[in-house]
């Protein structure tokens, strides 16, 4: 595999450049095209040299949280939510920076997330520079997070998507049965709602009650409390407010009228305001303020080629300073190493128990790592997994802080409870402490195919693991047991989790908390179940002051887990490509990617039977 490696690369580091050697346009020179007076024209900023600078950054999607890999062959390196949030600090503390220009598109994130956004351009205001927001379309999201600027516009033809909130669960009995798929469940507590879309055709009850008071808790506190609290010069009432968002969507023109955005501009003319709105001559937009440039590579250097491969091309020494390690757990939970998932089921990051226990032991052996934040994005999975990354973060002598991201549920719940202190966002999805086992039975869609199966085993319970058949009674019992079981140990490492973090809650009064019940982080900070609402930064500074350090000290940050190189994952035999045709076909179908993305952690998990997992898959629009 290494002379196989080596020969591609010294094949194209002598090729390329005979190749490309007569385009002056050749994206792979080393330094780029300095020839092509375009490309100079394109890159010079407009405004001299003595304007007021204008941070822009963009902000749409999901914002991921997960570590990104540095070694990024081709275009700039990704960012992810921290590289973002970076950014906008960045251009807070620097002097030459005069505003901070949001341009927004549809953000798909969370309210975790969406409220780390708001704590940073909260902290660039507090600053006394201005901040202004731009977006063509502003969904709702992106709308609350505009309100936290000073300034919103929108094109004449754009508009505004205030409708309030809406939260979909789709279900998949009926599909399941005309394909002739079977799901046999055990689980423990009346809200652990997991299994539901595979076994009902409509909510229960129970389900039915906990998305309700999710639903009115953020439609309360993200939604008319932000909007009364961004705008205090139009002095609205909750009252007044619910009936702005039932009249919605709006136009721009409309919007604008009503006082819920500001200016009604294209962009250009929206940007030429600046300077007016900042006491200034003159401004120079920054665009794309901080973010990391695209690395330059020698394609004629067979050696340059392989130091990029293998992640050196940005790799920094660490210093001897004193660091905070934060370590993200972003995804499904899975037993082994952490991935990028399975896109063949829609699946996404996945959180594996070896990857996190390694990256505890990476920080409590390093003598410059004085305290840990374990920041938590996951809805849970493989109850065995949940329960390894807690021992280990359970036994770490050095101080471990929670930060709960959008997500912080079921096996997310469970890894947090090793915490001292456990902090969430206002509208964290949390709690869902429940288990439950699961498994697809093929038995209808084999016999359908013309398929028979016969088995010949010793032992009553070996079709336990079988994907062909449901479980036999004796089978479902020993499982329930396990279920049980695995409830017990949960709830008891929950309630004294919750006791060393200073407490007073007894098994049986968590148990009334728990039962697969999902809650806001307000509503889990209320009943106790996590201890302060905050930011990543906040716990931090928690972490800090678990350390016996000032919060208020600037400190290095050592993320965890380390991202590999292309090469070590080539290497490893963990690159797998090409993918194929099947993801892209699946999500053609009409429904197709919701159903994969659901049923991406619960084929994550396949191995393990017995689940801590959210207990549905819910949007929130």
């Amino acid at each position: 595999m290494t002379r196989w490696l080596l020969t591609l690369v010294l094949t194209a580091g002598l090729t390329a450049p005979a190749l490309f050697a007569d385009d002056v346009t050749n994206p792979f020179r080393k330094g780029g095209d300095k020839t092509d007076p375009k490309v100079e024209e394109k890159e010079k900023p407009k405004g001299s040299v003595n304007a007021a600078r204008v941070a822009h950054v963009k902000l749409a999607g999901s914002l991921d949280e997960s570590p990104v890999a540095e070694d990024v062959l081709f275009g700039p390196p990704k960012e992810n939510l921290k590289a973002k949030l970076d950014r906008i600090r960045k251009a807070a503390h620097d002097d030459k920076i005069k505003a901070l220009y949001l341009e927004l598109g549809d953000l798909e994130c969370g309210y975790g997330k969406l409220n780390e956004l708001r704590a940073a351009v909260a902290e660039f205001r507090a600053t006394g520079k201005k901040t202004f927001a731009y977006c063509e379309e502003l969904s709702q999201k992106a709308y609350l997070l505009a309100l936290a600027c000073d300034e919103i516009g929108l094109p004449e033809s754009g508009g505004l998507l205030l409708v309030g909130l809406r939260a979909e669960v789709t279900f998949y009995k009926n599909t399941l049965d005309l394909i002739k798929l079977k799901v046999d469940v055990v689980k423990v507590g009346n809200y652990k709602s997991a299994v539901e879309p595979f076994l009902r055709e409509t909510m229960s009850p129970e389900n039915r009650e906990q998305i309700k008071s999710m639903v009115d808790d953020n439609f309360e506190n993200e939604l008319v409390k932000t909007m009364i609290a961004a705008r205090p010069g139009r002095n609205w009432t909750p009252r007044q407010v619910e009936e702005l968002i039932d009249k919605g969507p709006y136009t721009a023109r409309e919007a604008v009228r009503l006082g819920l955005v500001d200016k009604l501009a294209y962009q250009d003319e929206f940007e030429a305001g600046f300077a007016k709105a900042i006491g200034a001559k003159e401004t120079r937009i920054e665009r794309n303020y901080g973010k990391a440039k695209p690395a330059e590579l020698d394609f004629s250097n067979p050696f340059s080629m392989l130091k990029a491969l293998s992640g050196g091309m940005k790799k920094e020494s660490e210093s001897d300073e004193p660091k905070i390690a934060v370590i993200y757990a972003v995804g499904s939970i899975v037993s082994g190493k952490s991935g990028e998932g399975n896109p063949l089921t829609g699946g996404g990051e996945s959180v594996g128990s070896e990857t996190i226990v390694n990256a505890v032991r990476q920080a409590e052996k390093d003598k410059t790592v004085k305290a840990i934040v374990l920041r938590v994005d996951s809805p849970g999975g493989s109850a065995l997994a949940s329960d390894v990354m807690w021992r280990e973060l359970k036994k770490c002598k050095k101080p471990v802080i929670a930060s709960m991201g959008d997500v912080a549920a079921s096996g997310g719940y469970y890894i947090s409870m090793a915490a001292k202190k456990i902090y969430a966002e206002p509208g964290t999805v949390t709690g869902s402490i429940g288990v439950f086992g699961m498994k697809l039975v093929t038995q209808g869609i084999e016999e359908w195919a013309g398929m028979h199966t016969d088995v010949v085993s010793r032992g009553k319970n070996t079709g336990v693991m079988s994907s062909t058949f449901p479980w036999s009674e004796t089978e479902k019992k020993a499982l329930e047991n396990v279920v049980d079981e695995v409830y017990e140990q949960f709830t008891s490492k929950a309630t004294a989790g919750r006791q060393a973090a200073g407490k007073k809650m007894t098994q049986d009064e968590l148990k009334k908390l728990a039962g697969g019940r999902v809650w806001t982080g307000r509503q889990a900070k209320a009943n106790g179940l996590v201890d302060e609402l905050g930011t990543l930064n906040d716990a931090i500074a928690g972490a800090k002051q678990a350390a016996g350090i000032d919060p208020k000290k600037d400190m290095e940050i050592l993320v965890l887990p380390k991202t590999q190189s292309f090469l070590d994952k080539l290497m490893e035999g963990e690159l797998k490509m090409p993918f194929g045709k099947m993801a892209a076909e699946l999500r053609l179908i009409p429904g197709g990617e919701k159903a994969l993305r659901m049923l991406a952690p619960l084929i994550a998990t396949q191995k393990d039977p017995v689940k801590v997992l959210l207990p549905f898959h819910v949007e929130f629009k």
